[in-house]
């Protein structure tokens, strides 16, 4: 499976646009090679280099497995938000204290759909499925208010 975005590239600056500094909408995400056993895809987006740990920035589960592309600034349609760090169950962009942060978007292919409610957090996401993913990929982008 294979995680792309045409805003930034593997290891390189996301813009603005992206962040808290700018409109705080998500990138936009191509998805390739799903799996055809997957029963549902999800989306966990975190910053691991936050001062307190790793701090989640989109909690996103139950994705259509037929979905291939995450539109900028809209989750798709069939899919479920989880409650981020922010407290809120939407995508928060990256907005670090100091310095430049680097932000994990990690995908997974999962065999079955998560009895989970909106709202969730990243926790109770990653509990349930705990032995249900099939594959996954990564996908790192970097920013600094500097």
């Amino acid at each position: 499976m294979k995680l792309t975005s045409t805003a930034f590239t593997e290891g390189e600056i996301i813009p603005k646009k992206f962040t808290g500094d700018g409109t705080n909408v998500n990138p936009p995400l191509h998805i390739e090679d799903i799996p055809a056993d997957t029963k549902s895809l999800a989306l966990l987006v975190d910053d691991r280099d936050a001062p307190s740990g790793e701090f989640n920035h989109w909690v996103l589960f139950n994705i259509d497995p037929h979905t291939h592309d995450i539109v900028e600034g809209c989750p798709p349609v069939i899919s479920t938000q989880g409650r981020n760090g922010f407290g809120n169950s939407e995508y928060g962009g990256p907005q670090p204290p100091s310095g430049e942060h680097r932000y994990w978007f990690k995908l997974f292919a999962l065999d079955t759909v998560l009895n989970l409610a909106r709202g969730c957090r990243q926790g109770d996401v990653e509990s349930a499925m705990s032995n249900h993913v099939i594959d996954e990929a990564v996908l790192m982008g970097r920013y600094s208010r500097n």
